[in-house]
């Protein structure tokens, strides 16, 4: 039986990459960090291992023996005092994960990078011809996403580079399943208006693991979906809940004041705030993604975005996160 290791296996993603890699006949090596992670990756079929993307000899001794990697976790926060923390995970982090691999011998590292190494600097649709502008960017999401993601390219290693879009589907706790409680609480104060490329998580993940099958080393794949703009998206929802939801977006310049303020006032604090400067910069962007490569390539399906989000509330509600009757 082949052996793989996956980082963010307690994640959104990184829980439907398990269950992928379990049905594909692997046995799951999974990176933990507490108990409760142990627990999800224990249900989902992976053996829990204890190590640290800091510490590169407990992530060589994880690793021995393992065909492949799966790197999945990251660091998504869009507020600035994360930013240090943020760089060391996804880029050292990312470097620390690649050294192992090496020295272990591993045959494949695949490695779940983001719509976002383009960066909102790029305009027009994106695809793996576009060149990357994350390094130029003042966000340092996009900036570590786009230096780990440049660090995988340069390895020794074979490896596979997947560029998500927006994700959304079944399992989310975190990501487009908050603002989707919001409008359940009717208390979403209003809509950014960027436009959105929804991806089904399943088929992203389902994706990773045909790529490594056929061995498509060397190569990049941008995983996409459905576009709408946010008004649409949150109206979608709005409709399914059976609630009420802003009619049009609040202007970019606006978001933008709020989010400066909140982010001014956040040093006072010392608490995050709800929209900080660089999520109304992403969420203003009119993102548009080609998955072409993806689709010709690995059978990737761009999941309609009426059933994804029918999907996504259906497993919303039966986690008990949405009301069971939609009401």
């Amino acid at each position: 039986m082949t052996t793989v290791f996956l980082t963010g296996a307690s994640g959104f993603l990184g829980g439907h990459l398990l269950r992928e890699l379990r049905a594909a006949g692997c046995a799951v090596r999974a990176l933990s960090r507490r108990p409760e992670s142990d627990a999800a990756i224990a249900a989902g079929g992976g053996v829990p291992v204890r190590a640290s993307l800091a510490d590169q000899a407990a992530l060589q001794a994880a690793l021995a023996g393992c065909a492949a990697v799966f790197h999945a976790a990251a660091d998504t926060s869009l507020w600035r005092p994360h930013a240090a923390a943020q760089t060391a995970s996804n880029v050292q982090g990312t470097g620390n994960l690649l050294r192992a691999a090496e020295s272990a011998g591993v045959q494949g590292f695949m490695h779940t990078s983001s719509v976002s190494a383009w960066s909102h600097l790029v305009h027009g649709v994106i695809d793996e011809s576009v060149p990357q502008r994350g390094g130029d960017s003042w966000i340092n999401y996009e900036r570590s996403k786009y230096l780990g993601e440049q660090a995988v390219r340069r390895s020794a290693l074979p490896w596979i580079v997947f560029n998500p879009s927006h994700i959304l589907g079944p399992g989310d706790r975190h990501n487009w399943a908050r603002l989707i409680m919001l409008i359940e609480r009717q208390q979403l104060p209003g809509i950014p208006p960027g436009i959105g490329a929804f991806a089904d998580v399943r088929e992203i993940a389902k994706a990773q693991v045909r790529a490594w099958q056929q061995r498509r080393f060397e190569q990049r794949f941008l995983l996409g979906g459905e576009q709408a703009s946010f008004v649409d998206f949150v109206q979608r929802v709005g409709a399914a809940l059976g609630r009420r939801t802003p009619r049009g977006a609040t202007p970019a310049w606006a978001l933008m004041g709020f989010a400066r303020l909140s982010d001014a006032w956040s040093r006072v604090t010392g608490r995050e705030p709800d929209i900080t400067p660089e999520g109304a910069a992403l969420t203003s962007h009119r993102l548009q993604v080609d998955s072409a490569k993806a689709r010709r390539e690995l059978d990737y399906v761009e999941t309609p975005l009426d059933t994804l989000l029918a999907d996504t509330l259906q497993w919303m509600r039966h986690a008990g996160m949405l009301p069971s009757d939609g009401g």
